[in-house]
């Protein structure tokens, strides 16, 4: 992969199409270093951040695009979101053994993908991705022809060390030609996991579209970073009863909060508490980090 880590547009001068191609190397490492996943569970999770980055190429805001998907099964959690700058982050929660070999449908029986996108202002918006199809690429392709009536190609890559993607779609309102979306997604199909991983992207758009006039934009990058804060989980214990959490206190003397995506550690004391339930809506917490 020598683009590892970034993400372009492709652009195709003469058609109504569009699309994009990501690659993501230490975005990956950084996500699961904390985490003692098995590789099937970094696998699909690497296909999901893969997903992310590509579908957040078109959010026109400032805002968060979550990808969840839940089960029947051991694995009640897999969850990966992308911001506006491309930070992506990811999460598994699941019990018990998982095969080495599962894939993503094993995963996850009887399950459905909810896809959210939540600006920072304005209204949110969530659809539900039923599990129509054996891999994450093909729920999400059936997921935009019924729902926004727009053809699409999704390819989803990931060895649980790293993942790529490709979307192509056609442009909403445009729709010139079948004929072209035929061509385009013909010879797309023939696109291998191997490919999307191991070749840089000029490379992979010369040997898929070179008969096309086709050219990448200016590359993104992609990375891992996690938006939790001090002053974010100490807001997040208002969900809590304040009796329950000076019992905490009085017990061990701290409230302690932990990351679940990046195990960082928030501990809280009596002064904080106090503070979080007092008239002061400004409060944010003592500085002592614990």
């Amino acid at each position: 992969m020598s683009n590892p880590d970034q993400i372009q547009r492709i652009m195709f001068d003469e058609l109504d199409i569009r699309g994009v191609v990501s690659g993501l190397q230490k975005t990956c490492h950084d996500c699961f270093e904390n985490h003692d996943y098995p590789t099937a569970i970094k696998k699909v999770l690497g296909e999901m951040l893969a997903a992310v980055s590509l579908l957040s190429s078109n959010l026109k805001f400032e805002g968060r695009l979550i990808l969840q998907a839940q089960g029947q099964g051991n694995v009640r959690l897999l969850m990966a979101e992308s911001n506006q700058d491309r930070d992506v982050r990811a999460i598994a929660r699941f019990d018990g053994e998982i095969p080495a070999d599962a894939s993503f449908s094993d995963l996850l029986p009887e399950g459905q993908v909810v896809l959210t996108i939540e600006p920072d202002k304005g209204n949110r918006y969530q659809g539900v991705v039923p599990l129509d199809g054996k891999t994450l690429a093909k729920c999400l392709e059936n997921y935009f022809i019924s729902s926004e009536q727009l053809p699409t190609q999704v390819h989803l890559a990931s060895d649980g060390e790293a993942a790529a993607g490709m979307l192509l779609q056609v442009l909403p309102a445009e729709g010139t030609g079948e004929e072209d979306w035929d061509r385009i997604s013909h010879l797309a199909s023939t696109l291998k996991s191997s490919e999307l991983l191991e070749l840089g992207n000029e490379t992979l758009l010369y040997r898929l579209f070179h008969e096309e006039q086709c050219r990448l934009y200016e590359p993104d990058d992609v990375q891992f970073k996690c938006t939790c804060s001090r002053e974010r989980s100490l807001a997040s214990l208002k969900l809590v009863e304040k009796a329950e959490l000076l019992d905490v206190i009085a017990e061990s003397g701290m409230v302690n909060v932990n990351c679940q995506f990046c195990n960082a550690h928030y501990g809280f004391d009596l002064t904080d508490i106090e503070a979080l339930f007092s008239d002061a809506t400004s409060a944010t917490g003592s500085k002592n980090v614990h």
